[in-house]
């Protein structure tokens, strides 16, 4: 065990650590963004008497092709020093959601944002009226207006469903309250909702949070799991009308949005600002359907490795390789991480080690630290990756994901101007993909033992099925939810619950599916943010066949140049520079090709470890 664990023992009894007992070595360095909270409160005031003034450039933005370069560097330079404020506050939230000074803060420049969206709202609907023919004019002529150019032909193409600036400020003005149930959702899971304790095989109880939970589900003895599944998610279940109401309004708000802007369905208005067919979402959806059948073979041969008569959710992300351990101290993965990655060349290596020494990285679990784990690019800054570390080869896979995050962000940023630097969302599991397929061939690789190598082959097999089917199961969840409220059909803890039984029913076709398990959508965070989720399987698959390549020997200049474009074009081009075409259904068959292969070499290999 990592002696800078956010757990303290003291024999039976754990405590966990607050946030003024971690260790400074593992932990974000806010004076990056602020050398002090002085400098933050005063960044705040100078863009809140900033956003005041924006208003005076309306109605003047087609005056002339100077007018409008000299409103949209005057907007986006704002824009950038708001990033900052933002980023300050809400990191420091995330750090300590318990904290009632982090909460105001996060909570005043939420305020904020709500303020810059309002005060901007006259921007994209002024912008249209000037009309696409004379905007190219004046492209042509003011060569500074380059850097805008993508943007707002961007916005030409959004035109029918961008409204009036009257009507884009009340929804601007909206923006703080459609926040709220995903606040809600966060107070609730990471500050309010108190778990019990686990009973572990020596009879001790161990604290049970939302952040520790993963290790407990990997536990070889299976009253572990039994017990910390039950209690987990029977938490879960004492509030789940709450997170039907919660999650309901979020559903509304989107369906909402939708119908105002003129969309047909919610997933169509979260796929348009992409410029992603909902044809993508639907194939993905039918290709992973197609491919049932493999994930039963899958669960099949779980089901016999562990020597079960049957096998069921409890069961599905214990390690299967007996007699194989591998820890994984946090100095062990990130030297991991860096030899796997060393196909990327050396600039890349040499920000991974500033990743690692300059703390942008927040290691462990402390007391009110959100669950999970994200990174948060800060323009001119550098990103800030969250983990909740546990020693775990699955941390070391975690590490290495929310690394891709950070460098995509890095690369971005260096080489885009502001208004261009942030990819989209479509794209965004891509690079993180790629660094965990990267490692998992890395140590495929270099590994000799059959067991081992078993073990790591697993955790190859564990990520397309919860990356690619339990990601596309989470997808229909929300299409079908979407569809519910849309048709009229009130989203209740048993309707939501009764949808989502049925889904992990036909996912995990074979499996024994635990009534418990009916409540698992309550704790999913990524719902808040709809049809987001389904990118993490087109990710995946995309990831697949670009680390394929390069692992091979192939060149990374594509994929580096990729990681560089931010959002300066749509996310289907820029994957076309790393090789990857969405709009046919190759990549996903390819993936699921390599899927069923891994599934062939894992069966033979358990077959070896039994002789």
């Amino acid at each position: 065990m990592n002696v800078a664990r956010s757990i303290l023992y003291t024999g039976k009894e754990q405590k966990m650590k607050s946030r003024k007992e971690m260790s400074p070595e593992f932990m974000w360095d806010f004076t990056h963004i602020f050398p002090t909270r002085e400098a933050f409160e005063a960044a705040f005031a100078e863009c809140d008497n900033s956003i005041a003034t924006l208003g005076e450039l309306r109605g003047h933005l087609g005056d002339s092709p100077e007018t409008l370069l000299k409103a949209l560097d005057t907007i986006y330079a704002v824009e950038e020093k708001f990033e900052r404020v933002y980023a300050y506050a809400s990191l420091h939230k995330e750090a300590d959601n318990s904290d009632p000074e982090y909460q105001e803060m996060a909570a005043r420049a939420m305020g904020l944002y709500v303020k810059l969206g309002a005060a901007i709202s006259f921007l994209d609907p002024e912008i249209i009226s000037i009309g696409s023919g004379k905007l190219e004019k004046w492209i042509t002529s003011t060569p500074a207006l380059g850097t805008y150019a993508f943007m707002m032909r961007d916005l030409m193409r959004m035109q029918d469903h961008v409204l009036d600036h009257a009507r884009e400020e009340l929804l601007a003005e909206l923006g703080e309250a459609a926040q709220a149930p995903n606040d809600c959702y966060d107070m609730l899971t990471n500050v309010d909702m108190d778990f019990p304790t686990v009973k572990m095989s020596d009879g001790s109880e161990s604290p049970l949070t939302n952040g520790n939970f993963g290790v407990y589900r990997e536990n070889t003895d299976r009253a572990v799991r039994v017990d910390a599944f039950e209690k987990f998610f029977g938490t879960y279940k004492k509030y789940i009308n709450t997170f039907a109401a919660t999650y309901g309004g979020s559903v509304k708000y989107d369906c909402f949005n939708a119908k105002v802007r003129g969309y047909s369905s919610a997933c169509e208005a979260a796929l348009f600002a992409n410029n992603v067919p909902v044809s993508v979402y639907d194939s993905l959806v039918s290709a992973i359907h197609d491919a049932l059948p493999t994930m039963r073979r899958y669960l099949d041969i779980r089901r016999k490795a562990m020597g079960a008569e049957k096998i069921d959710m409890f069961d599905l992300y214990v390690p299967i390789v007996e007699g194989v351990d591998i820890p994984m101290p946090y100095s062990d993965a990130k030297t991991l991480v860096k030899e796997a990655l060393k196909p990327f060349g050396k600039r890349y290596g040499e920000l991974l080690d500033r990743a690692y020494s300059e703390h942008w990285i927040d290691v462990y679990e402390n007391k009110g630290k959100s669950s999970g784990a994200f990174s948060s690019g800060v323009y001119g800054v550098h990103p800030y990756v969250m983990l909740n570390y546990t020693d775990t080869l699955d941390d070391a896979f975690t590490l290495a994901h929310e690394l891709g995050h950070a460098m995509h962000s890095f690369f971005s940023s260096e080489t885009q101007d502001y208004p261009n630097h942030d990819y989209r969302i479509m794209v965004a599991e891509v690079a993180s993909t790629v660094n965990e397929v990267m490692l998992t061939k890395y140590l495929l690789a270099h590994e000799t033992d059959p067991g081992r190598r078993a073990y790591v082959l697993n955790h190859f097999l564990e990520g397309f099925r919860t990356t690619v089917f339990r990601q596309t199961l989470f997808a229909e969840f929300e299409r079908r939810s979407h569809d519910m409220y849309a048709a009229g059909t009130p989203l209740t803890a048993k309707s939501l619950s009764d949808v989502y039984y049925d889904l992990i029913s036909t996912y995990y076709e074979g499996a024994e599916i635990n009534d418990i398990m009916r409540y698992e959508w309550s704790y999913i965070p990524h719902f808040y943010r709809a049809f987001y989720v389904y990118q993490y399987a087109t990710g995946f698959c995309s990831a697949v066949a670009i680390a394929g390549k390069i692992a091979a020997g192939g060149d990374p200049a594509g994929y580096l140049k990729f990681l560089t474009l931010g959002g300066s074009d749509y996310p289907i081009e820029e994957l076309k520079v790393a090789g990857i075409d969405l709009t046919k259904p190759d990549t996903v068959a390819a993936a699921m090709k390599v899927f069923d292969e891994a599934i062939t070499e894992f069966d033979k290999l358990l077959g070896t470890l039994k002789k």
